[in-house]
């Protein structure tokens, strides 16, 4: 098979899909790896090293489109790269196009069939290749938040920590998923006083065993949210509905109870965001405030800290791309239905139920 590795255009986007060892292994089972020139400077993999792997260094990134025919990247394609794809293009990518209604239209207007990293499950019903840049996201919420609560950025001035004869700042972590757990760990490793909610009372069970008491749990409801949130100075958004809209729980009423100089840092932007004040954010232009209340909605969190997310990233994908790559795409759904519940756009239909459902769309089962 043919593969593409595009350069990443989305706004400080350092990450690049597919690392030069991965393609080596490609390359070595006898396909095809197409780069675009520079694609993995950003994390720090020139040129020459993908030539040394195996690869081909394309003239242009519509050099890469047009030879390819399937195309690995990072994020979901911007607009300006959906007009390069074409009838019979298979995409492997995180998609998050339940937020996303415009690429979701151009995918189905140019029969693309695209396989989103987030929807796609192991054996036992995780999802691989979310987990690991869900893991980098969730520790990097808590260490940007402590950051924005600093007055030199128009936060309170918590130390997160506290020091001996202060108390510690308070830090509520909204989800016990992937994101959660890391975003968690790391608050409790600065010495932040902690509460996470969520509906599976059993991930809290996980989560009051591991750290012995030193957190507190909360199942999820409308009062404990915003008993919560109104009392922290850091909210950390971490739900997840796989390829759905993240359910809305902090609305813009609670957020205007909130102390001035709090931070919210909306994780689940990618899905819509769990805060009704979320909107997605770059990080050239990262934060804005509601009610005095520091909002950061960037939608690739990971993107800064492109070298070990490329690592992380590679490591989860590239089992998937050797199957996609050896089978066929049509022969490797039909045997694997974990990579199946990937597929959300197939040949101008939505083939993911919660990606109609947000876009008032068809929905096409795929099997």
């Amino acid at each position: 098979m043919v593969i593409g590795i595009p350069k990443e255009i989305k706004d400080h986007e350092y990450r690049v899909s597919l690392t030069p060892d991965g393609a080596a292994s490609l390359v070595q089972k006898g396909h095809n790896v197409w780069v675009e020139p520079a694609a993995g400077m950003g994390s720090g993999f020139g040129d020459d090293e993908y030539r040394k792997a195996g690869a081909l260094i394309a003239g242009s990134k519509a050099d890469v489109f047009q030879r390819a025919e399937l195309i690995l990247k990072v994020k979901e394609p911007m607009l300006s790269e959906c007009a390069l794809f074409r009838s019979g293009h298979v995409l492997f990518t995180y998609l998050h196009l339940a937020a996303i209604p415009d690429v979701t239209k151009e995918l189905l207007g140019r029969h693309v069939t695209a396989i989103a990293y987030e929807t796609t499950e192991a054996k036992d019903g995780s999802l691989p290749m979310l987990k690991p840049m869900s893991e980098i996201a969730g520790r990097m919420s808590v260490q940007i938040g402590a950051h924005y609560l600093e007055k030199t950025d128009g936060g309170r001035g918590v130390l997160l920590g506290g020091v001996p004869g202060v108390e510690p700042g308070r830090v509520v972590v909204l989800g016990a998923g992937a994101v959660g757990a890391s975003a968690v760990r790391m608050a409790v490793g600065l010495g932040a006083q902690v509460t996470v909610i969520n509906l599976d009372i059993e991930r809290l069970r996980v989560l009051d065993d591991q750290y012995h008491g030193r957190i507190i749990t909360r199942a999820a409801s409308s009062t404990a949210v915003e008993e919560a949130v109104c009392s922290a100075d850091l909210v950390i958004g971490a739900v997840l509905v796989p390829g759905a809209k993240a359910p809305k729980l902090v609305s813009r009423g609670v957020v205007s109870k909130m102390r001035p100089g709090s931070v919210i840092v909306d994780v689940s932007v990618d899905q819509g965001g769990c805060v009704e004040t979320t909107r997605p954010t770059t990080h050239s232009d990262p934060v804005y405030l509601v009610d005095g209340v520091i909002h950061y909605c960037v939608a690739n969190m990971p993107g800064i800290v492109p070298r070990t997310s490329t690592y992380a990233l590679t490591n989860a994908t590239l089992p998937y791309l050797m199957q996609i790559a050896s089978e066929g795409v049509e022969r490797a759904i039909r045997s694997d239905p974990g990579l199946a519940k990937g597929v959300n756009v197939k040949e101008g239909n939505v083939t993911h139920s919660g990606v109609a459902k947000s876009h008032g769309l068809p929905f096409t089962p795929l099997l």
